[in-house]
């Protein structure tokens, strides 16, 4: 199995869900609400060229949204086979290899008040609490992290 990261194309698409489904699918009962990332349209984005993919099979993959003065994380994913294998790690390297690349200064994103795992990896890596709010029915931690 592969690890290199590539940009998704069109086949990937039931991959990219099946993956994003898998990574977030236990938080469901823990937050009482279907987690955003499983909702999204997963074709479309693979389609803009935002979503890069790692593994054949495969098992992880970020989304990315180039704003004018940031890089947003829309989504990271590792399928829970491939968690511990240092996936996440590499993928948000490639995040932050990306910002450097684009010339922008900062990656920002969020997520979720209740999955304290996702907080404690952020923070481990170095991103930074930027706001804590509720949107619609979610309640959010957003964080920002200007790549070295």
């Amino acid at each position: 199995m592969t690890q290199d990261i590539r940009l998704a194309i069109s086949p990937d698409v039931p991959r990219v869900k099946a993956v994003t489904d898998a990574a977030y699918h236990h938080y469901i009962e823990r937050i009482g609400l279907v987690p955003a990332p499983m909702e999204a349209d997963h074709a479309a984005d693979v389609a803009a060229g935002r979503v890069f993919v790692a593994g054949d099979p495969v098992v992880g993959l970020v989304v990315l949204r180039t704003e004018a003065d940031h890089l947003y994380l829309d989504n990271i994913a590792v399928h829970p086979d491939a968690q511990g294998t240092g996936l996440g790690r590499r993928l948000l390297a490639f995040v932050e290899s990306r910002a450097r690349e684009l010339g922008l200064p900062e990656v920002r994103l969020l997520t979720n008040a209740m999955m304290w795992e996702n907080q404690k990896m952020y923070e481990r890596y170095g991103y930074e609490v930027v706001e804590r709010r509720k949107e619609g029915p979610y309640d959010r931690v957003h964080y920002r992290k200007r790549p070295a």
